[in-house]
């Protein structure tokens, strides 16, 4: 099994079935946290950090649009079963709180936490790969844009007020973590590719 996506073609381009795959499972991940996050963001800001909120919803579907454009489809028959897997996966599961709607709050950052931290598109590219074809820049993009988004996370997932639930927070983020890195992982040996990308 390769540590790498490839082998690449004769432009330094990774197959498109690896293409395909790849951006279906991360199409899937961040359009999932794009909605929980839609839903979460108000008509009308009240809060600084609704607005937090608001910039994530953008960075997220620009992911997905970025995906969706730079990526070489090819059809995979295995990914309307693949896609029932990851899409249950990533529905609420509320952190256990008093509050429903806190909850709801430390899932979904949480969720997202894991998404940015335990995922590092970026790594999966051999040394050899384009740096100008659209599905390399955009898994080194997605990849930049994840830490920023994560700090933003770090900061709600460790606010003062979270305190008191700090035990339930803490074990949201494992538990979401966990489920993001058994899903990534599978889906890489999936296409072949059998290397750490836990990014720890």
């Amino acid at each position: 099994m390769n540590s790498f996506l490839g082998p690449l073609d004769s432009q330094g381009r990774v197959p498109a079935s690896q293409q395909t795959r790849v951006a279906a499972f991360l199409i899937s991940a961040h359009s999932a946290l794009a909605r929980q996050l839609a839903i979460a963001v108000p008509l009308r800001l009240h809060a600084g950090w609704q607005t937090e909120l608001h910039a994530q919803l953008y960075r997220e579907t620009e992911i997905v649009s970025l995906l969706l454009r730079a990526t070489s489809w090819v059809p995979d028959p295995a990914i309307p079963f693949l896609a029932i897997s990851w899409e249950t996966a990533w529905l609420p599961k509320p952190a256990m709180t008093g509050d429903g709607t806190e909850g709801l709050m430390i899932d979904m950052a949480a969720l997202g936490h894991a998404l940015h931290a335990a995922i590092r598109p970026a790594a999966l590219l051999p040394l050899e790969a384009a740096a100008d074809d659209p599905f390399v820049v955009a898994l080194r993009r997605i990849e930049f844009e994840s830490s920023r988004l994560m700090q933003a996370q770090i900061i709600f997932l460790k606010d003062p007020g979270l305190l008191p639930v700090r035990q339930d927070v803490n074990a949201s983020v494992e538990r979401r973590h966990a489920q993001v890195r058994e899903l990534w992982t599978a889906m890489l040996e999936g296409i072949g590719v059998g290397c750490d990308q836990s990014g720890a």
